[in-house]
């Protein structure tokens, strides 16, 4: 396993609003089959993903678990674009953006949602956590919204 970055936005000020890519738009979490979530996660995440069953029933019997904080970004057509999940500790677990929208903002859009929802929660941050191995394009964008290493 390799050695893991702790990041943190502050949410002191206004938050940015999202700025969704054309035809893609968040969706309630109960709006899409837990199964194609789960593709979309092993994609990004490939063997770290527990099978699905196992992992939709970690996911929402955890007491972190409010389906508020887990969001889809679905296309027109109905199609998973992306996935953000999120912990009620101001946390994001998992940012997962399809191939094929990959480079267009979907990332940025999620993670400027979660931070408006931890905003209007009255959280005072937001962390997560990405291995010094994670894409580093992903990196670049967490640095770009604001995102700041912190203590383990």
């Amino acid at each position: 396993m390799s050695a893991m970055l702790r990041l943190r936005k502050p949410l002191a000020g206004p938050v940015p609003a999202p700025i969704w890519p054309a035809g893609i738009e968040p969706a309630p979490f109960h709006a899409v089959d837990p199964r194609k979530l789960h593709a979309l996660l092993e994609t990004a995440f490939p063997g770290r993903i527990a099978p699905c069953d196992d992992w939709y029933g970690n996911l929402t019997q955890d007491e972190e678990f409010d389906p508020a904080l887990c969001v889809p970004a679905l296309t027109e057509a109905g199609g998973l674009a992306g996935f953000i999940q999120c912990w009620t500790s101001d946390f994001v677990k998992d940012l997962a953006v399809a191939p094929a929208h990959r480079g267009k903002g979907l990332g940025t859009a999620l993670l400027q949602h979660a931070f408006t929802l931890f905003a209007e929660r009255g959280a005072s941050h937001v962390d997560l956590k990405t291995s010094l191995d994670d894409d580093p394009a992903a990196r670049r964008l967490y640095a770009r919204l604001g995102m700041v290493e912190v203590a383990p």
